[in-house]
């Protein structure tokens, strides 16, 4: 059993301790036992993207594009066009559009329809 300081340790270290949990048929309880170490800071580890990659493999893969349309619009003679300050509409599930006219900061729409959509 080796009782080495955790934080002493290196990275490649701390990936196949972390890896270790990953093995079919073992707890985190039994790595944190044969490293006689914290389990929190296992599962610490288990968050940070420097020593679980599958867990960045995995938001990778999460990620997606969402599907656009970009339509013409047809304005009637007696509706009023919007001016040419931009404009966009989004439709999202559910059946709600969300409609921004203007300027807008790209990154907070971003966070939104994320906020929106999850």
């Amino acid at each position: 059993m080796e009782r080495r300081t955790p934080w002493l340790w290196s990275d490649e270290k701390n990936q196949s301790i972390c890896q270790q949990t990953t093995a079919p048929d073992v707890e985190v309880a039994q790595v944190v036992r044969r490293y006689a170490m914290n389990g929190n800071l296992i599962f610490a580890w288990l968050r940070d993207m420097r020593f679980a990659p599958e867990a960045a493999q995995a938001a990778e893969d999460a990620r997606c594009f969402l599907p656009v349309e970009i339509v013409a619009r047809v304005y009637r003679e007696d509706e009023r066009r919007p001016s040419n300050d931009g404009q966009i509409e989004i439709e999202l599930p559910g059946g709600h559009r969300l409609r921004i006219s203007g300027f807008y900061d790209p990154e907070a729409l971003a966070r939104l329809l994320r906020g929106l959509s999850g």
